[in-house]
């Protein structure tokens, strides 16, 4: 992960602040967060800070679950920028209500130091703990905080200990951005002050992401050139649906028996059900048609979209999920389940189908008429391209002008009400 650049170790204007960031144990968590901000980056010098859970013991249960809280190295130098991760004190299952606290003590001097580097404010990600740790830094240090929410809000907001935090945290970011509208109308919903909302989607690159020859493509994965293709890219966890998309696979196969799934991800903090997966394409008589792929870096990525016909991910919960754009980017539709920000990703008829979650006959009709249509790939790239990296970076650049311009005591912002 680390490259040969060198670190600038002089003056800083921001300190990004989030668990989930690419590190050489985890290359491919928080990606989405590393394509926005080191964009941000050629404009404003920053360091990001990436705690990392940890508590005495864990080594003992990554032997018996080897991917269990992979630690990465205290620093790394990505792309010349320095990524630190420091370790916090969380305990698996109990008292997650103090990952914040410990979050913030673990990451304060490390956070003044950086002060002292010229750091004047700290870019969270996620509500919490990440945002929780983050405001209470800012309070320490008397450095302005915005908070992107992503998604995981939605969860945590329904639990009444998590909200508390949640509401806090969001009362004291100087800005908060969302992925998607639909998570700026939670924050609305949690008290925050609309005119310090903002949607920031996320973006795609287009360089990385376009279609290659489809033939060529196909030749890569051993798929027959007449095969319909669907895809899925994403961790092997419940929420993202692959089992979902799998219990489709027979009855779609009767309308369409040249069918094939591929499926590229891994596991991560949230399991890794590639084993149960794989079980259960063998109790339906799968074998040779749904093909695990692993995780693929972003740049081979364009090679199984342009493989495919169809993207779908049948999810629980999404922020915004940017592996809509990279698909539409390779021409493909996406087939996805109404939850957080994906309708307003696939926001027309002509990008692909919204489904209810958990209708697993509107999914596999879906699937079905997706297969079946004449889509116009060329109007779905140009989609795709209109949503490049580069116009949501101008937007937060402004935003991050405007704070770092302002006095001190104008971008501080009141806790909301705790029992909100």
């Amino acid at each position: 992960m680390a490259d040969g650049c060198t670190a600038d170790a002089g003056r800083l204007d921001l300190v990004v602040f989030s668990s989930l960031f690419p590190s050489a144990a985890r290359p491919a968590a928080g990606l989405f967060i590393r394509e926005r901000m080191f964009r941000v980056a050629q404009q404003r010098p920053l360091a990001v800070v990436s705690p990392q859970a940890w508590f005495p013991g864990q080594s003992l249960i990554r032997r018996l679950r080897p991917g269990y809280r992979p630690q990465a190295p205290a620093l790394e130098i990505q792309q010349g920028i320095r990524v630190y991760h420091p370790r916090f004190l969380s305990l698996p299952g109990l008292l997650r209500r103090l990952d914040g606290a410990s979050m913030a003590l673990c990451c304060f001097f490390l956070m003044r130091r950086l002060r002292r580097e010229g750091a004047r404010l700290i870019d969270a990600h996620f509500g919490y703990p990440d945002g929780d740790a983050a405001t209470r830094l800012g309070r320490w240090l008397g450095l302005p905080v915005t908070l992107t929410l992503r998604g995981t809000e939605v969860p945590h907001s329904r639990n009444p200990v998590l909200r508390r935090q949640l509401v806090r945290a969001l009362g004291a970011a100087a800005r908060v951005f969302s992925v998607s509208g639909s998570l700026r109308q939670l924050a609305l919903d949690l008290g925050v002050d609309a005119s310090k909302t903002e949607v920031v989607g996320n973006g795609v690159d287009t360089h990385v992401f376009h279609p290659v020859d489809r033939v060529a493509a196909r030749a890569r994965f051993d798929l027959p050139d007449r095969a319909q293709v669907l895809i899925s890219v994403g961790g092997l966890v419940e929420r993202k649906g692959m089992h979902r998309v799998i219990d489709c696979l027979p009855p779609l196969m009767a309308r369409h028996p040249d069918l094939h799934y591929l499926i590229v991800g891994g596991g991560g903090g949230e399991g890794d059900l590639r084993a149960e997966l794989e079980a259960q394409v063998a109790r339906l008589g799968l074998s040779g048609r749904v093909h695990f792929l692993g995780t693929l870096p972003p740049d081979a990525l364009k090679w199984p979209l342009s493989a495919a016909d169809v993207f779908v991910l049948a999810t629980r919960n999404e922020g915004w999920a940017n592996v809509f754009l990279e698909a539409m980017a390779c021409g493909l539709p996406v087939v996805t389940t109404d939850v957080g920000g994906n309708a307003e990703v696939v926001c027309r008829d002509a990008l692909g189908s919204i489904v209810p979650f958990g209708d697993a006959a509107a999914l596999q009709q879906a699937l079905d008429a997706a297969l079946d249509k004449n889509w116009d790939r060329t109007a779905i790239i140009d989609y795709a391209q209109a949503n490049q990296w580069d116009k949501r970076v101008a937007q937060l650049l402004r935003a991050f002008d405007a704070l770092l311009a302002a006095p001190a005591s104008s971008v501080r912002s009141a806790p909301a009400a705790a029992g909100q």
